[in-house]
C-alpha cells in the first residue's frame, strides 16, 4: 500500500502566530514523562526526592533537551554553515535538533541537579531514563507529520510518498494537482520508508516497555541507564540503513555509515560498559514518600 503524505504541519494558526505539531509533540513528551516522573517519586525510586525537586529536575531537563538538541545539530550536521553564518544556530524555526546532542545536554543538566541535592549522578540518570522514551517517540511522530526526515525508496508496491522528497518538477504543484498524479500512479515509484515512524515504534514504544518493565523492580546502578544507551544506540544504528543521511553530509565512509551511527556507536559501547559495571554496584532500594515522611514526623 503506498500512501500520499498530505499533513498540515501547522497544528494551531492564529493570525502571525502558528504552532507547529513538532511542538507539541515536544510538549506531550514533557508531560507524559512529568506524569510518569510523579509515578516513580511516590514510589520511592529516587529517594530523598519529592514532587518539587522532580518538578525542577524536570526543568533543567528540558533546558538541556533543548538547547543541547540545538547545538548538538549544528555542531553535528551544520557545522559549515555555522561558520559561514553563526546567526543560525539561533533560528530554531528553520528547524534542526540532534538527539544526541540533546541527550548531552540532559547529561549535563542531571549532573548539576545531583550535584545540589547531593545524589549520585547515575541514580538520578537511572531514574531518568524510563521516561525519555515516550517524549522520542512523539519527536518522530513530530517529524512524520512534518514530512521530513524521511527514509529511502522501498522499490517496492508501499511505502509513503513525502512531496518534500520528490523530484524538482513536482514540487510546484499544489496538493490537488499532487494528488491526481498520485491517483494516476505517477508517484509510485517515488516511494519511501517512513522511517519516522519506525524510529517512533522502537525508540518511544519498545524502549518505554522494556526500560518500564526493566525498572519495574529495584536494579543495580548503571543498569537501567545501560540498558537505555543500548537499546537506543542499537535501534537508531538498525533504522538508519533505510533513512536517507543529511544532504549536507551524505555517507561519511564505506557507502553506509552515516552520521546518526558513528553518534550511535559509542552509546552501544557506553550501555555495555555501564550494563556489566552494575554487576558490582549497589542495589538502590524504594523508599516510598509516605514511609519517608512518617519517618521524618517521628
Amino acid at each position: 500500500m503506498i500512501v500520499l503524505h498530505q499533513i498540515d504541519p501547522i497544528a494551531i494558526s492564529l493570525g502571525p502566530v502558528r504552532v507547529h505539531w513538532y511542538g507539541v509533540m515536544y510538549l506531550l513528551g514533557f508531560l507524559l514523562a512529568w506524569w510518569l516522573g510523579q509515578r516513580r517519586i511516590r514510589a520511592g525510586r529516587l529517594p530523598v526526592v519529592d514532587a518539587n525537586a522532580f518538578s525542577d529536575l524536570l526543568f533543567y531537563a528540558m533546558l538541556g533537551v533543548v538547547l543541547g538538541g540545538r547545538i548538538g545539530y549544528v555542531l553535528f550536521y551544520g557545522l559549515g554553515e555555522f561558520l559561514r553564518d553563526p546567526l543560525m544556530l539561533f533560528r530554531v524555526w528553520d528547524g534542526g535538533m540532534s538527539f544526541h546532542g540533546g541527550l548531552i545536554g540532559v547529561l549535563a543538566a542531571a549532573w548539576l541537579w545531583s550535584r545540589r541535592h547531593r545524589l549520585h549522578f547515575f541514580d538520578t540518570m537511572d531514574f531518568i531514563a524510563p521516561l525519555v522514551p515516550p517524549g522520542l517517540g512523539f519527536g518522530r511522530l513530530g517529524n512524520y507529520i512534518g514530512g521530513e526526515l524521511w527514509g529511502k525508496y522501498t522499490e517496492a508496491g508501499w511505502g509513503v510518498v513525502f512531496p518534500t522528497g520528490l523530484p524538482e518538477q513536482y514540487r510546484h504543484l499544489d496538493p490537488a494537482a499532487l494528488k491526481a498524479q498520485f491517483d494516476a500512479g505517477a508517484l509510485d515509484a517515488f516511494a519511501r520508508h517512513p522511517s519516522q515512524l519506525y524510529q517512533a515504534v522502537l525508540e518511544g514504544l519498545v524502549m518505554f516497555a522494556v526500560l518500564w518493565w526493566f525498572s519495574s523492580r529495584p536494579r543495580p546502578r548503571y543498569a537501567v541507564s545501560g540498558m537505555f544507551a543500548l537499546l537506543y544506540g542499537v535501534f537508531r544504528f538498525v533504522v538508519e540503513f533505510v533513512r536517507v543521511p543529511d544532504v549536507q553530509l551524505g555517507y561519511l565512509a564505506f557507502g553506509w555509515l552515516t552520521m546518526g551511527q558513528l553518534l550511535s556507536l559509542p552509546l552501544v559501547a557506553l550501555g555495555l560498559f555501564l550494563l556489566w559495571r552494575s554487576h558490582s554496584a549497589p542495589v538502590l532500594q524504594p523508599q516510598p514518600l509516605a514511609s519517608t515522611r512518617q519517618e521524618g514526623a517521628k
